[in-house]
């Protein structure tokens, strides 16, 4: 079986994502897999020669696994897909702090969503190519 490919980002931690503890607030964990999310769609997809289409959050879960500090950045945010539908995604967010440790995972249900209708579209052929370079080999049919 072949390992999954994954995208990767280094998310620094800025002074106010912390609270007075110095501790992350979860709310900010939740933004850097966004901004892992955010930039993995426009780079992969501008590197494909097109342009990502607008998508929306449908669903997200988060586990909070080891607690985030002022002192554990820069962040690493790892992306991958684990489910690829017709109009919807999966995308998996793993953030490891500066020594690799699994800090917070988390799944994002992604749709494609067209602006002018406000309505679910079908993702693109370009859009299932790029996204189907990280599913894992295993899921793909």
């Amino acid at each position: 079986m072949s390992e999954t490919k994954v995208y990767t980002c280094d998310v620094q931690i800025r002074w106010g994502d912390s609270d007075r503890l110095g501790h992350v607030n979860n709310a900010r964990v939740i933004e850097f897999m966004q901004e892992g999310r955010a930039l993995f769609l426009k780079e992969q997809v501008r590197a494909a020669g097109g342009r990502a289409g607008a998508v929306v959050v449908r669903k997200m879960d988060a586990e909070f696994l080891r607690p985030l500090t002022d002192a554990s950045g820069p962040v690493r945010v790892e992306v991958s897909v684990v489910h690829l539908g017709t109009s919807s995604f999966t995308m998996r967010h793993v953030v490891k702090d500066a020594d690799g440790n699994v800090c917070a995972a988390g799944d994002a249900l992604l749709v494609a969503f067209d602006v002018r209708t406000e309505k679910s579209r079908p993702l693109t052929d370009m859009e299932r190519e790029v996204l189907g370079r990280y599913l894992p080999a295993a899921t793909l049919t």
